[in-house]
């Protein structure tokens, strides 16, 4: 309904279906234009279906209903540490459409996930977040969670993979 304002109660978070895809891949693309990412989006529908629901999925999903329409969603993977013998959730997306942040939403999702995470003997959930963040790092602290600082990431990828993965 037009006009009225939702609550954390309006919403339900649920696995995401094969019926999500066209959902959870606008939610991607908003993301990205949040992020100022948006040249580097160039997945696929079909790609997201597949590694979402293939026999052998690579990444899980949840998403957030309100009314039907999905808002939000947390696209994560298995992780482990070979350190604490242990596996783990990495979250490589969460996002929640704007005209439905600072409701509790996110927190949900992030419950949601760490709720997984201690039922499965799981030992963290982890995220990376851009550095200009100030609302996303602020939020993710008042949760308990606390910046990696002296860790680098580092990536390899394009021309520079294909060398490497071609060199001998």
């Amino acid at each position: 309904m037009k006009g009225h304002r939702i609550s954390v109660e309006d919403v339900r978070i649920r696995v995401a279906t094969p019926n999500d895809i066209d959902a959870v891949d606008a939610l991607i693309r908003e993301l990205a234009t949040y992020e100022h990412l948006s040249h580097q989006v160039i997945a696929t529908k079909t790609q997201l279906r597949d590694a979402l629901f293939s026999d052998t999925p690579h990444v899980y999903c949840h998403v957030v209903e309100n009314d039907d329409s999905v808002i939000g969603f947390a696209l994560w993977f298995l992780t482990y540490s070979t350190f604490e013998g242990a596996t783990g959730i990495y979250l490589e997306d969460l996002y929640v459409r704007e005209t439905h942040r600072r409701l509790g939403i996110g927190a949900s999702l992030l419950r949601t996930l760490a709720q997984l995470c201690v039922e499965r003997g799981y030992t963290r959930l982890q995220w990376w977040v851009l550095d200009w963040n100030k609302p996303s790092i602020a939020f993710y602290r008042s949760l308990g969670a606390v910046p990696m600082d002296e860790w680098t990431v580092f990536r390899v990828s394009g021309e520079a993979l294909q060398e490497l993965g071609t060199s001998r």
